[in-house]
């Protein structure tokens, strides 16, 4: 009976495995960062700016020589923009080791956290000594390393009393006032001027100058035409702040409608101005009502463009007008960008026609982004996320989404992404977007957001759904998908479509329906993003008729080094096949292929797998690989709600990762005397002795999962 009885725990934990597999501790200290296999800082060129600032030619960032220059990057928010003098250094180490060659600061100017205000002075407008101290020794120990600095000079400033802001307590991050407001625009070049004329001690340069500040950025995901289009310029806003996404109050609504009746009075002839009362059931003299969100599909053509049209007006003014003041009046040596399309359940067109009038062209998506809910049944504060894979889901990628926005003759950078935490199937992220980014030839991505706290307990720390330094999954695929990107192992397009959308077609894609999203371009398939390279050739005319295409499986881009595999022909898999990186990311289980080098048999669901030379060989030719084998990681003791799109308890460090288990096998590797592979532990170290590689007639078949770990050295004696 014994027997049975341990036959039958047995069994029922084989199949609890099956369904979840054991997780293993694996966390790095952030303050180690030896100059081990797995450090990637010699793709750095330190330090940053040497031979002076980033510029724009032929539509992509180039260094002073004319060399390409694409950014590696993340955010660091809110207090982890200030680290201790301490600290700093540590963790400049730290993101050189992963490749990062740019940081974007964001949140700088914000109320929940360190910020470079007073805290507890009665204003905004005097910058914190101690703060901006802590801020310029840590920009100037990036520089050293080869990072680049990008600065965010509007994203959570929440005005105070002596500010002379009118309803300052009620507004929080006063997102769109920027567009129509006199007052908040005089702050908002105050403090550009205040910051980027400021003299950094450590570097013996003011930031206007610094050749390694290669971005400064006017606001963050702030669209008076988005605002419209979301029903928050109604002005029923009454009370304290409602968040970031708020209604304005009665004062700014009311302002905001006197602006748009004197904009029509300059605009529209006696005649049209006569025919919009009539349209709108007003008298002469009297002001013409703004429309909201519900009453777009009814309004009459002329009204809805009037307005439309005074927004993005005011967008393009603002954006025109901080332009001049950064570059005529402050003489700014670094590239400007004046916003972020963001919001792609609508149309992004009103805001990229102005956007695009400025250096560089950016955007903004995550992967199932959480959504922040009260539960009806507890009263608490908590979250809901699909948590489905992007792999199953091509056409709404992240990839489909961002490729909307890049502009011909502009640099495109993505400044925020992610695959949200506590997403089970994140390692999928950061391989796919760099693989198809580098198609795409854009010219920078920022993961969001590397960490928010200050360096002093980032250990101790539950992260939470932005923070990617705690995630060895996601640290992990930023140090081996680096060299997939910088050095453009995924070779650009062959082809590179061009639309165009003339006004009409902008201002009415504002009410189109939503099923068209993410492009809300009639007849476009989605399939054509994968396939092709994306630019918008112009904002003044309309378009020409586009390929058509089947979305049938796999979708293949032009080069044919991209395939995507989805359903219903397959779970879901996306093969990277280049001569330098080759990567299986999804369901390799139940998808079997073989690339150029690279073949895998594993006992995981889901994964990531990726390879790519350290020594800029062809696979076939290298020495040393890298080899980061991933799938999912999350928190100690951490629980998913019964169908996995919440938490019931977020857990607690250290962080813990499901080892990929089965083997790799090495195909096509030219004289290779003997293979080894080498385990490493979450610092890059090695973590066991080097296994031989089995061979079998052409081909180098190792193992993976006896040691837990997320990535591997791969050494070939030639």
């Amino acid at each position: 009976m014994l027997t049975i009885f341990a036959l039958f725990l047995a069994l029922l934990s084989a199949l609890a495995s099956a369904d979840n597999p054991a997780l293993s501790p694996f966390a790095a200290d952030w303050r180690d960062n030896p100059a081990g296999p797995a450090n990637m800082s010699f793709l750095l060129d330190a330090p940053a700016g040497r031979d002076g600032p980033i510029t724009v030619r032929d539509g992509h960032m180039v260094t002073p020589d004319g060399s390409r220059f694409r950014i590696w990057g993340v955010n660091v928010t809110g207090s982890a923009c200030f680290p201790t003098k301490e600290d700093a250094p540590a963790v400049a180490d730290h993101l050189a080791r992963y490749a990062v060659n740019c940081v974007r600061f964001h949140f700088l100017d914000s109320n929940w956290s360190a910020s470079l205000f007073v805290r507890g002075a009665d204003n905004t407008r005097t910058l914190n000594a101690a703060q901006l101290d802590r801020f310029d020794f840590f920009v100037a120990e990036l520089k050293k390393r080869g990072i680049y600095t990008n600065i965010n000079l509007n994203v959570g400033r929440n005005y105070r009393q002596a500010d002379g802001v009118i309803d300052y307590d009620k507004m929080g991050l006063a997102k769109v006032l920027n567009y129509f407001d006199d007052r908040i625009q005089s702050l908002h070049r105050e403090y550009a001027q205040q910051l980027l004329t400021h003299r950094n001690p450590y570097m013996q340069s003011e930031y206007r100058n610094e050749p390694a500040v290669c971005i400064v950025e006017l606001v963050n995901e702030n669209s008076l035409v988005e605002a419209w289009f979301s029903d928050r310029l109604l002005g029923a806003h009454t009370g304290r702040p409602a968040g970031t996404w708020q209604d304005i109050t009665p004062h700014y609504a009311e302002l905001l409608t006197k602006k748009y009746n004197a904009w029509l009075k300059e605009n529209l002839s006696d005649a049209d101005l006569r025919q919009l009362h009539e349209l709108t059931n007003t008298k002469p003299g009297d002001l013409i009502p703004r429309l909201t969100y519900k009453q777009f599909a009814k309004a009459p053509e002329k009204q809805f463009h009037a307005e439309a049209a005074f927004y993005m007006h005011c967008e393009d003014a603002y954006f025109q007008m901080m332009y001049r003041h950064l570059k005529d009046d402050l003489k700014v040596n670094a590239l400007i960008v004046a916003n972020s399309d963001h919001n792609h359940y609508r149309s992004g067109y009103a805001l990229l026609s102005s956007m695009s009038k400025l250096d560089v062209v950016d955007g903004h998506v995550y992967w199932q982004h959480p959504n922040e809910i009260i539960d009806p049944q507890t009263g608490k504060r908590t979250f809901r996320m699909p948590n489905t894979p992007m792999v199953k889901d091509p056409f709404n990628s992240t990839v489909v989404q961002l490729s909307r926005s890049a502009v011909a003759g502009k640099p495109y950078t993505v400044s925020e992404t992610n695959h949200p935490f506590p997403h089970q199937y994140a390692c999928e992220g950061i391989p796919i977007l760099a693989a198809y980014a580098a198609f795409h030839d854009w010219d920078g991505l920022f993961f969001y957001t590397f960490e928010h706290a200050d360096p002093a307990d980032w250990l101790k720390r539950t992260p939470g759904h932005f923070d990617v330094r705690p995630d060895p999954v996601k640290m992990t695929n930023l140090a081996a998908c680096a060299p997939l990107f910088l050095r453009a192992d995924v070779k650009p397009a062959n082809e590179t479509l061009a639309r165009s959308y003339a006004p009409h077609q902008i201002i009415e894609s504002l009410r189109a329906s939503s099923s068209l999203r993410p492009y809300f371009t009639p007849g476009f398939n989605s399939a054509l993003a994968l396939t092709y390279g994306m630019r918008i050739n112009s904002f003044t005319r309309p378009t020409g008729p586009l390929p058509e295409m089947e979305q049938s499986s796999p979708v293949v881009c032009d080069t044919a080094q991209l395939a995507w595999h989805h359903p219903p022909q397959s779970k879901g898999l996306v093969t990277v096949d280049t001569e330098r990186s080759q990567a299986l990311i999804g369901f390799v289980k139940d998808n079997p292929r073989t690339l150029a080098n690279l073949s895998a048999k594993v006992e995981n669901d889901f994964c990531s797998i990726v390879l790519t030379s350290l020594d800029a060989n062809p696979i076939a030719q290298s020495k040393k690989l890298l080899l980061a084998a991933t799938a999912r990681a999350q928190t100690t003791d951490m629980k998913y709600n019964e169908d996995k799109t919440s938490l019931e308890s977020w857990g607690k460090p250290p962080m813990q990762i499901e080892p990929v288990t089965g083997h790799v096998t090495l195909i096509n590797i030219a004289a290779a005397q003997s293979v080894s592979i080498t385990p490493l532990d979450p610092t890059g170290r090695p973590a066991a002795k080097p296994a031989a590689a089995t061979k079998k007639a052409s081909s180098y078949e190792m193992p993976l999962g006896a040691q837990p770990t997320t990535w591997y050295l791969i050494e070939i004696d030639r």
